[in-house]
């Protein structure tokens, strides 16, 4: 790296300060260990490393849930692990908040563990789309390509369209397909309406992570993804578990709708001035640093002003 206070976008033009969420410099290995956030709710949470997303282990009376895997088999067994340890001879369901490497690329240690539960979004991303992003992925860094070794790609046993609710006994998980929004499979988990696993709809201190990375993702719709965060605001959970960092609560959630909604607006006042895409990320990102300094992955402002100007030019 040049300069350790300045990134190049993916669009060549220099960010102002460092990133301090880079993918593939660090093992994206799931490292922590499992903590009670709330009666029954355990969270292996991610240290802020790239590829590692907050994993949620749920236990009620005769069943428990996992919630997200982290990417590749080894890191698959290793949650698999941590959930048997602590849910002993309850039934185990799988869950992912999305189909990509680093969220759901694990679930083939839960094959004959669990019941491994998609929507149908998220079958159809598997069908038509992971094999890319497995390719894709390995050639990130050597860190991420070893954790993805003798990576299979595995079906669920049980796929919904829009809701299902889980009876786990004396607990009650309510996943929710959101997508098109973040992505076209996003995935949210409420248990019992008092904790929250939203994945990559929203992070803690952190740019929300868009598609366009790869840059074959162009599966987005600006719109959906506020509506969908004022939906989760209003249910009110108790705790928060984003997709990436820390632990919150909903006003995190209002901190990204925020963000978002300026990153729309500022981009249709770019469009109808006549910038390119990469003019107006450049102006925007300057502005949104400023306005949102200690968040981590600065380049991500970029690919967000792309995915918007993309979805004015479809709407024209």
């Amino acid at each position: 790296m040049s300069n350790p206070d300045t990134l190049r976008g993916c669009d060549g033009h220099l960010t102002s300060r460092a990133d301090g969420y880079l993918p593939g410099i660090v093992d994206p290995a799931v490292s922590g260990e499992p903590v009670e956030v709330s009666e029954g709710v355990f969270v292996i949470g991610d240290n802020r490393v790239p590829f590692v997303p907050n994993i949620g282990i749920v236990l009620g009376d005769h069943a428990a849930l996992v919630v997200d895997t982290g990417i590749g088999p080894s890191n698959g067994a290793v949650v698999l692990e941590h959930a048997r340890r602590l849910a002993g001879d309850r039934k185990l369901f799988l869950a992912i908040t999305q189909f990509d490497p680093g969220h759901g690329f694990g679930a083939q240690a839960f094959q004959g563990a669990a019941t491994i539960v998609y929507s149908d979004a998220q079958r159809h991303r598997l069908h038509h789309h992971a094999a890319t992003y497995v390719h894709t992925f390995q050639t990130l860094s050597p860190h991420v390509a070893a954790r993805l070794d003798g990576l299979e790609l595995v079906d669920c046993d049980v796929s919904y369209e829009r809701r299902l609710e889980i009876d786990l006994g004396g607990t009650r998980a309510v996943l929710r397909q959101c997508g098109p929004a973040h992505t076209t499979d996003d995935q949210t988990v409420h248990i019992d309406d008092r904790v929250l696993f939203g994945g990559d709809l929203f992070e803690t201190r952190m740019f929300p992570i868009l598609p366009y990375f790869p840059p074959f993702d162009t599966d987005f719709d600006g719109r959906r993804w506020i509506d969908t965060l004022d939906r989760l605001i209003a249910t009110s959970p108790d705790i928060v578990v984003p997709g990436h960092g820390e632990l919150t609560d909903v006003g995190q959630i209002a901190a990204v709708r925020d963000y978002l909604v300026y990153l729309s607006e500022q981009a249709r006042q770019q469009r109808l001035a006549g910038a390119s895409h990469a003019e107006a990320a450049a102006r925007i990102a300057e502005h949104a640093q400023t306005t949102w300094p200690t968040w981590d992955g600065p380049r991500n402002i970029r690919y967000a002003v792309r995915a918007f100007y993309d979805q004015l030019d479809r709407e024209q």
